[in-house]
């Protein structure tokens, strides 16, 4: 028996796959073989959509909103960087591993 190669579905299918499992309609074994897919795949998707559902509703805000950046670390850590980079250009220059022409 030979494998089928590994497919990727598009999110718009998981979506419709899922939203006829939540319906309910029919069974999984009978939407797995309409859709081609394992019953397994139809019930995790079924699973991400209940779980993501709620964010459809939720606040404004996206859910992986990023953290407030402190500046003055960041900018600590470019001038470190550059005093590193600056101090190493200038021991390859030294030991004539790096032309001075740059």
């Amino acid at each position: 028996m030979t494998r089928r190669p590994r497919r990727n579905h598009t999110p718009a299918f998981k979506a419709k796959v899922a939203l006829a499992a939540i319906k309910g309609e029919k069974t999984l074994a009978g939407l797995a073989q309409i859709f081609d897919v394992h019953p397994n795949q139809i019930t995790a998707w079924k699973a991400q959509l209940l779980d993501g559902a709620a964010g459809v509703f939720g606040s404004g805000a996206p859910h992986g909103a990023a953290a407030p950046v402190d500046l003055r670390a960041l900018h600590a850590k470019i001038g470190e960087l550059a005093l590193e980079n600056d101090f190493l250009e200038g021991a390859l220059i030294k030991a004539g591993m790096l032309s001075a022409k740059r």
